[in-house]
């Protein structure tokens, strides 16, 4: 039996005061902590898995790789998204920065950096997608 993919965590900051969204984009792109196929393709929105993936342990490990303390990162719930690839369908989840502040030391630390939507022309699309589909869902 083969291991199904790991799942990915898309991390973003909004700003408290003027609603402003980045997200972190590492040189992977902005699915963290491993790229997804070049074969991956994003699945409707309404597409619905037979198991649900817990954040939790996610969002703690995620912690863990840029450095910083539990709690600096939260789930968002609802949000969910879904990609066909060729080792199986890849979970997408979301979670914020809790500081007022994006975390720029912890992003420099795994050099990655804070982008606006507006700034991922240089991902693929499925990740300018996914990137859609979080911005939609944290502005609801």
């Amino acid at each position: 039996m083969t291991r199904p993919p790991p799942p990915r965590l898309i991390l973003l900051h909004k700003q408290a005061t003027s609603g402003r969204v980045r997200f972190l984009c590492l040189s992977s792109g902005v699915v963290a902590f491993a790229p997804l196929p070049a074969l991956a393709a994003l699945r409707d929105e309404d597409w619905s898995p037979t198991v649900n993936i817990h954040p939790a342990a996610l969002v703690r490990e995620a912690e863990a790789q840029l450095g910083l303390p539990e709690g600096a990162i939260e789930p968002e719930a609802g949000f969910q998204a879904w990609v066909d690839t060729p080792e199986g369908d890849v979970p997408v989840l979301l979670a914020a920065f809790t500081g007022i502040d994006p975390p720029f030391t912890a992003a420099e630390r795994v050099h990655a950096r804070f982008i606006a939507i507006t700034e991922s022309r240089q991902l693929s699309e499925v990740e300018r997608h996914l990137l859609r589909r979080a911005y939609e869902h944290v502005l609801g």
